[in-house]
């Protein structure tokens, strides 16, 4: 058992982290994170302590991936500084490592899949705070920061770019938040996110109406 006192010794340098992060990939979104594992973790009956690590830890790497403008990885290099974290303050080898394949595989566009349990909570816990409401706010909050106008019906997605003007809440929705749903890996988190993306839709398509003006 990781004694009290390490976890928040561990949380306080994860927030660290984070904190040079983006707004939309800020603390609070390590905050939400953790519920949705520790809730969906209790139902699936995993390792609820193997979670809260990789949940804290799930997006430190992602302040270099911003510096590259999304050329380098946050999981990949999340992982690997999770490991040296976790080394650091003394966490055996065996729960070190399967922390390490949680952050490692817990992105949506990663090259590695989620095989154990917790990984596969930590993903989907990951994505289901990308969609619905707070899924929305955080793609609008984003299309703000890389400076993309508010919306372009027009928009040919397929030729636009990320972390451009073109980089729009509706192209995240296109390209990505509406195929969360059927990337869910566990049963709670389907259930989640079925309700999450139905208001997804309606408010994409309240937009487009209201962007042409209709009352």
């Amino acid at each position: 058992m990781v004694e009290e006192a390490v976890f928040a010794r561990i949380e306080a340098e994860a927030r660290a982290f984070c904190e040079q992060a983006r707004g939309s990939h800020g603390w609070d979104h390590t905050e939400r994170v953790l519920a949705l594992c520790l809730h969906i973790g209790r139902i699936e009956g995993a390792d609820l302590e193997v979670l809260r690590l990789a949940a804290l830890l799930h997006d430190i790497g992602r302040p270099l991936e911003d510096e590259s403008q999304g050329r380098d990885c946050h999981a990949e290099i999340g992982a690997r500084l999770a490991r040296q974290m976790l080394e650091a303050h003394g966490l055996p080898e065996d729960l070190v490592a399967r922390v390490e394949e949680c952050v490692a595989t817990h992105r949506f566009r990663g090259r590695r899949c989620p095989e154990t349990l917790e990984a596969k909570i930590l993903f989907d816990a990951d994505k289901l705070d990308s969609i619905g409401a707070v899924g929305i706010g955080r793609a609008f909050l984003f299309a703000g920061e890389v400076g993309a106008r508010l919306h372009d019906p027009k928009a040919d997605h397929a030729h636009t770019r990320p972390y451009t003007a073109d980089d729009t809440a509706h192209r995240e929705f296109v390209v990505k938040l509406c195929r969360v749903k059927d990337r869910m890996l566990t049963a709670e988190g389907r259930r989640l996110a079925c309700d999450r993306h139905d208001f997804m839709v309606a408010f994409f398509d309240r937009l487009d109406r209201e962007v042409a003006g209709e009352v």
